[in-house]
């Protein structure tokens, strides 16, 4: 009877262990499965999965700068408002740069009435030219006809018929005819080239008239640019102008935060690129949207890191070197929808997922290619 008590004691404790065994073993198998599973997920797909949280949301913001000075008449949009390309921002008092621009109109005017004055100048210079020409034709006719007397005389004063004094003076009066000939000839020329000085002068008058309108040109410009306009759709942000203020040219007075054009740079380490391309899906989880996953794709990869646009980059030929993992920027376009959108701003925290299992087997051909070059070499 004793026996059949200690029999009834260790029954249950016996029970007890084999269920135990049964446990652990039972964990062990769910573990190896689970990490089974575990690798055959990462090794097929996991592994090309590659993911950051050094990433923000950023837009091509728009900084409106005034390209003239002057004081502000009106701001005429308010602190994040919605605007669309070419809407009115801000306007400049115009008064200054429009009595420029008719300064220049009065320089214009005053270079057509110069010119028209020569050419008139001209048309009284033609008409003296053709009384000079007149004048010698008259000046050379008396010329020939006192050389004839003095030709005619001249037989008869050496024959004794007539005196040589009378000869000697109808020579003179040839001379003297030949000389006003010469005169007039000199005049009708001197008039001739005044007309082209008088061109000169006409073309000296359109070239500053054109100096005037080139300028008048620049003066409405001036003019246009009194009123500020957006050039892109967007969101008025970080407004520091306001009415009444002076304002130097290339002075920040907002920005226009273009919100349908959002996009995520997202910093991936070096070791993460290596099968990275553009086009490859991503997936974007906004901290914003308590982890709310939105669709996009990889735009872009910058053509360096980090590190060598810095305003210092790094020198690592000097001095002691410690390696450390660079970082890569990529353009993540979002693919989001209008409710999506109307939450996303520039400077958000994201993380952001790459699927770049489309490339497997790149490094592979990669590794290949090399080897083949390698073995080609002498």
């Amino acid at each position: 009877m004793a026996n059949d008590v200690t029999e009834s004691q260790e029954s249950p404790s016996a029970q007890k262990s084999s269920r135990t065994r049964f446990v652990l073993l039972a964990g062990v198998a769910v573990a190896i499965i689970a990490g089974g599973a575990w690798l055959l997920h990462y090794e097929t797909r996991g592994k090309y999965l590659q993911d950051t949280n050094d990433a923000y949301i950023q837009a091509d913001a728009v900084t409106v700068s005034p390209r003239i000075s002057g004081y502000v008449d009106a701001v005429l949009v308010g602190d994040n408002q919605n605007v669309k390309a070419g809407q009115p921002l801000v306007r400049i008092d115009p008064r200054d740069y429009d009595a420029q621009a008719q300064q220049y109109q009065a320089q214009i005017d005053v270079a057509k009435a110069n010119a028209e004055n020569v050419r008139a100048g001209i048309s009284e210079q033609e008409a003296g030219i053709a009384q000079a020409r007149a004048q010698l034709a008259s000046a050379e006719e008396d010329a020939r006809y006192a050389e004839r007397e003095a030709a005619r005389y001249a037989p008869l004063a050496a024959s004794g018929a007539e005196t040589k004094q009378q000869l000697a003076s109808l020579r003179n009066q040839a001379a003297k005819a030949r000389a006003a000939a010469d005169a007039q000839r000199a005049a009708l020329l001197s008039a001739e080239r005044r007309i082209g000085s008088l061109k000169a002068q006409i073309r000296q008058a359109e070239a500053q008239g054109e100096a005037a309108k080139a300028q008048l040109a620049a003066a409405h410009v001036n003019v246009g640019a009194t009123v500020l306009k957006a050039s892109v759709d967007g969101r008025i942000g970080d407004r520091t102008v306001r009415a009444g203020q002076f304002v130097q040219a290339g002075t920040r007075l907002m920005s226009v935060v273009p919100l349908n054009k959002l996009y995520v740079t997202a910093n991936f380490k070096e070791t993460q690129i290596g099968l990275m391309y553009a086009g490859q899906p991503a997936t974007i989880e906004v901290d914003a949207l308590d982890g709310t996953k939105i669709a996009g794709h990889v735009e872009s990869i910058s053509p360096g890191t980090g590190a060598q646009f810095s305003l210092l980059p790094p020198q690592n030929a000097t001095g002691n070197f410690t390696k450390i993992v660079q970082r890569v920027p990529v353009r993540i376009a979002i693919d989001a929808g209008p409710e999506a959108r109307r939450v996303l701003v520039p400077g958000l925290s994201v993380t952001v997922t790459v699927d770049t299992i489309s490339a497997k087997g790149t490094q592979h051909s990669i590794a290949s290619e090399e080897k083949a070059l390698r073995d080609k070499r002498p």
